[in-house]
């Protein structure tokens, strides 16, 4: 029984988007379908084939073990296909019966696939293959395949490249665009229309919500198509239009985001940032390139970081700030040229489970930087000095101010911001 020529067409569109399960195509077109039982395909044996480089110099011939994976990738579209819809299983091969190769397959030749299915009890089934080249029967066999159930759901208008790695449970919504170089973990969720393209590794449980750009080239006129890479850990949101930019050579290559972080609507990462884990961006927050925003930071809405800028562990920038200078760990930072310091991050820092102690040593010591007479260099050494205020928290806090290459902010609020601050 032969289906009408638009399920054909299907069909012949589908191959391609199957082909991601095989390391190489080995089937040219479908000419007849009849779901679950048979299927005819056709292959072009032609002479620029890469296998024919080295079998054999002077007398090319077809190896047999492309016939048999030839075989394989028909019997693996008979199989999977489901009418409107992408695969659902994957199938490997368990083994082949009474193959017979009756006559060398050489360039030019125009074989005929048939496979015909037999038995099949779940996991297993049996497919009867034939080869033919003109009316000719050039090779036959029986195909022993296994037939495993895939949580994958790739949708039949994606676009996934057949290089492109897809993790098991991971769906990929309608006109989605996955590049030839991306790895994208187990159970993700890639929206519809998203783009995930360039050297990217998404790790597990990832949502990508539609429109998002993930892992395009770098918005730098030095950058010359170097292969760079954008690196995703675990259990990450990027939600509507976010974009997210791979590394430049000059930056160091890659753009770094670690785990169960959460980027808001139309937020910006670009080159050469690197997003430690549990960080919050509010809509429209952007970072400049070679940024660090360090473990749980909050970006508020339509805030920008400049670029080799540093944002410090559990630091708050507030909304629409404007950020020049690195942003000090476990402070509040709000303002635009210049940014002011509004004090700890004491709501934050209490969210995350820091100790009262803790939180009253760091206080303590913002107001040695903040509300003394000392200048930075004596107000850390006070800080240094001052046995009552010894924590792991403190002492990062000194070495971020050492380490700073660009500065800090340490410009306090005014009476009249503080006031306006609480207002809002």
């Amino acid at each position: 029984m032969i289906k009408h020529l638009d399920t054909i067409n299907h069909i012949n569109t589908l191959v391609d988007r199957l082909c991601y399960r095989y390391p190489s195509t080995l089937v040219d077109a479908i000419l007849e379908h009849d779901p679950g039982r048979r299927l005819v395909a056709v292959k072009n044996v032609t002479v620029n084939e890469e296998f024919f480089q080295g079998h054999f110099p002077g007398t090319p011939l077809m190896p047999a073990v492309l016939m048999l994976e030839s075989w394989s990738q028909v019997a693996a579209v008979l199989l999977l296909h489901r009418e409107g819809g992408a695969p659902n299983a994957r199938v490997y091969v368990r083994g082949f019966n009474d193959a017979k190769f009756r006559r060398p397959i050489v360039p030019g030749d125009r074989l005929r696939l048939e496979i015909s299915l037999g038995r099949r009890r779940a996991p297993l089934a049996r497919a009867q293959a034939a080869a033919y080249v003109g009316d000719q029967v050039v090779a036959e066999a029986e195909l022993l395949l296994g037939v495993v159930p895939d949580r994958t759901q790739i949708d039949a208008t994606a676009i996934v490249h057949p290089d492109a790695y897809v993790g098991q449970g991971t769906t990929i919504g309608p006109h989605a665009v996955i590049g030839a170089h991306v790895r994208i973990g187990a159970n993700c969720t890639i929206g519809a229309s998203a783009v995930v393209d360039g050297w990217t590794d998404i790790g597990d449980e990832t949502e990508i919500f539609p429109f998002a750009s993930i892992g395009l080239i770098p918005q730098d006129l030095k950058f010359k198509g170097e292969p760079t890479r954008l690196s995703i850990g675990r259990r990450n949101i990027f939600r509507e239009f976010v974009t997210i930019n791979r590394g430049t050579r000059g930056g160091g290559g890659v753009t770094e985001i670690g785990d169960r972080n959460v980027f808001m609507a139309y937020v910006h990462v670009a080159h050469d940032c690197h997003v430690g884990h549990d960080t919050i961006f509010g809509p429209h927050a952007t970072l400049g390139g070679h940024v660090t925003v360090e473990d749980f930071a909050n970006i508020s809405a339509g805030s920008a970081v400049h670029q080799f800028c540093r944002v410090g562990r559990h630091g708050f920038i507030g909304g629409y700030s404007v950020v020049t200078k690195d942003a000090l760990p476990f402070a509040r930072t709000v303002g635009s040229r210049p940014a002011r310091i509004f004090g700890v991050n004491t709501i934050g820092l209490e969210r995350r489970g820091l100790k009262p102690d803790v939180i009253e040593k760091l206080k303590r010591s913002f107001r040695y930087l903040l509300q003394s007479k000392l200048n930075t260099t004596k107000a850390l050494q006070q800080i240094k000095r001052d046995r009552s205020l010894s924590c792991d928290e403190v002492e990062y806090l000194v070495d971020f101010i050492r380490t700073s290459q660009r500065g800090v902010v340490l410009r306090r609020a005014s009476r009249r911001a503080e006031e306006v601050l609480a207002d809002e």
